[in-house]
């Protein structure tokens, strides 16, 4: 089974309202892509940063559940930061790409970095994921 066939699998009810769709999974990065549809704006209808915020984690949290090891349980975010670069306007497909920082015994850090399908940098997310 491939790495995406594992994630689509298991899929995470919270990934599948959000919308997000993996579209490329490997041992150490993972990109989707997820639309920014109006219940996912703020007023002025921009996307709301808790919904970039929740994509990013799920991407860093299915990465880092991808390559866990065999006699892991699961993994859990235990620290996330994002740094917000520009709006992702309702309407806009975002892609995240992310990729390995570290990967250590317990913990894995992932950073992701989330633009518009023209390539405009929206959010940058760092986060470490233990692993259970």
């Amino acid at each position: 089974m491939s790495l995406l066939d594992r994630i689509n699998a298991n899929p995470l009810p919270f990934a599948q309202l959000l919308g997000i769709e993996f579209i490329m999974v490997e041992e150490d990065a993972l990109s989707a892509r997820m639309t920014i549809r109006p219940e996912l704006c703020t007023l002025g209808d921009i996307g709301h940063g808790g919904a970039i915020m929740s994509f990013a984690d799920t991407l860093g949290a299915a990465a880092a559940f991808v390559t866990l090891p065999p006699e892991a349980k699961g993994t859990t975010t235990v620290e996330s930061k994002t740094n917000f670069v520009a709006a992702a306007p309702a309407g806009a497909t975002v892609i995240g790409r992310t990729s390995l920082v570290h990967r250590g015994k317990r913990t894995s850090i992932w950073q992701t970095l989330v633009a518009t399908e023209e390539g405009k940098l929206v959010a940058l997310t760092v986060q470490t994921q233990m692993t259970l």
